[in-house]
């Protein structure tokens, strides 16, 4: 994909280009997109390795595991046990309050595009989408993306009812994830009819409206010490709204947004997943990573 000669949005490049990034150069390398892809199939290598081989590097799943005797557990899984069963067990606490600080530095919703392996699934959907889209074939629906934190509080109001952690029933990361170690499930039958609602339907659907699991990274997301940043060199052409999986935390790249007239910002949004996807299409190299940690160093 070269940015730099095209504006490259999610109907004008093919798929398989973006994962390769051309510099002004004109030399090629390997784009976000495909390492954000190799950190998903990395990890779930590790787990299936883990379990099939007796690894014992990343033991369980992304609900709960374990590594190198470290425990890590999902942050809304444990708010599920505490809402459910009243109390939290110590090993959960631990593990919770691991993955927090984790995020805490490198970016809540991270997990979203650097780790969740339906991040994989739903960008092929949505490619598929947006064909379908274009040839008129289909129409998309759109939510008010707050619609998200409705399904939140619904989940654990349901925990708090029933004594059950209802979410895990059709929660499809767990799924994908419980399937990728242990082997194939019928709950990947759920899988496939949200894949299935975001290629007819509404585009990103379930980590954009739904997903509880998202939900609570973007929380962690809002004061995280790792950002998007953008600076005056943008020229407001949107394409990075076009790719973006949130476009709404994009508002600054619009024309007359900025209107302190700053020469760059923080895209501060929890929301922001830092897949990159805007920065690699962003002509003007307006958009880049950076950690607040920096100032400390």
């Amino acid at each position: 994909m070269n940015k730099y000669n095209t504006r490259a949005t999610i109907e004008t490049v093919s798929f398989f280009d973006t994962f390769i990034s051309t510099s002004k150069d004109g030399k090629k390398r390997l784009g976000i997109r495909f390492y954000r892809w190799l950190s998903v199939i990395l990890i779930h290598l590790i787990f299936f390795l883990s379990y099939n081989i007796d690894l014992q590097v990343l033991e369980g799943t992304l609900s709960g595991s374990r590594f190198l005797g470290f425990h890590l557990i999902d942050p809304f899984i444990t708010l599920e046990v505490f809402l459910a069963h009243h109390k939290i067990p110590i090993n959960l606490i631990i593990g919770t309050a691991t993955i927090v600080i984790v995020y805490l530095l490198i970016g809540g919703r991270a997990y979203c595009s650097w780790v969740c392996p339906y991040t994989i699934i739903g960008e092929i959907a949505e490619k598929i989408h947006r064909k379908l889209l274009k040839a008129k074939l289909i129409k998309s629906y759109s939510f008010n993306e707050k619609i998200k934190y409705i399904f939140w509080f619904i989940f654990l109001l349901l925990s708090f009812i029933s004594g059950y952690l209802v979410f895990e029933t059709f929660n499809i990361v767990g799924i994908l994830s419980r399937a990728i170690v242990y082997g194939y499930s019928v709950a990947l039958s759920l899988v496939l009819a949200v894949f299935l609602v975001e290629v007819f339907f509404s585009q990103r659907a379930w980590c954009r409206y739904i997903c509880p699991i998202g939900t609570t990274y973007a929380l962690i997301g809002w004061p995280s010490a790792t950002k998007i940043v953008w600076d005056d060199k943008c020229d407001h052409c949107q394409v990075c709204s076009n790719v973006c999986l949130v476009p709404h935390v994009l508002e600054i790249t619009k024309k007359n947004a900025n209107n302190k007239n700053e020469k760059e910002s923080f895209i501060l949004s929890g929301d922001c997943t830092l897949c990159g996807r805007c920065i690699e299409v962003c002509h003007q190299d307006a958009l880049r990573y950076e950690t607040k940690l920096k100032k400390l160093i």
